[in-house]
């Protein structure tokens, strides 16, 4: 009972830090996906094309990014961009932000990649019967029907970064790490700013996962 009454003290004196902080977490994780959303589809797409050393280079991206942990990335993009790019002045934020973004985009690329191929190919066969070249094939025919395959992926990747955001904290960045950080120095608590953080992690990864679920279900009632 003394560790709920300690906790709920907590928030009610931090809660706008939390609460805070939670937006910052949802504000990066929607950051992260637009981006990554654009980018990784144009990767995924340059994967395909013809031209094998592109081909190589998109390969070698996404096999690098995805083969190495996303702290080390933070780490690396944390104090390479400000020596690189000086002239851009760019924050802490920024540089985790590009970070984040760059990781994200090799999953992005692959579920993309995937989302098209998962296209049957008799589509396509059939689009360029009818007289459709390459790029209007892939436009008019086969996007719209990867896009159904592709949009829960997405939306897991999302849930991901959220979670994720949280290895932000070593740079102190305002997400909800960092917040519980503040809270640790200031009220020398760990369990009770703690539970409250998971606590808000899990609802928010929980009301995703279930419109994820409402989303999935959504179309394949539009298949039928």
């Amino acid at each position: 009972m003394e560790f709920l009454r300690v906790m709920a003290q907590v928030w009610s004196k931090y809660s706008h830090l939390f609460l805070h902080g939670l937006w910052m977490t949802v504000y990066m994780g929607l950051l992260t996906v637009a981006i990554s959303t654009v980018t990784g589809s144009i990767l995924a797409l340059l994967r395909r094309c013809t031209f094998k050393p592109l081909q190589w280079l998109v390969t070698a991206y996404v096999e690098i990014i995805r083969g190495t942990p996303i702290l080390l990335q933070l780490y690396f993009f944390y104090f390479m961009l400000p020596g690189w790019l000086p002239f851009l002045e760019l924050s802490e934020f920024a540089c985790v932000l590009v970070a984040c973004c760059v990781n994200s985009t090799a999953y992005v690329c692959e579920i993309v990649r995937a989302g098209i191929q998962a296209v049957d190919n008799g589509q396509t066969e059939a689009a360029r019967s009818l007289g459709l070249n390459s790029t209007q094939t892939m436009i008019h025919i086969v996007i719209p029907q990867a896009v159904k395959n592709i949009l829960p992926a997405l939306c897991n990747e999302f849930i991901a970064i959220v979670k994720e955001t949280s290895l932000a904290s070593t740079f102190f960045i305002g997400e909800l790490m960092t917040q519980f950080k503040t809270i640790n120095g200031i009220t020398y608590r760990v369990l009770e700013p703690l539970t409250i953080v998971g606590i808000i992690y899990f609802l928010l990864t929980f009301i995703l996962s279930k419109l994820i679920a409402l989303l999935e279900r959504r179309l394949n009632a539009s298949e039928r």
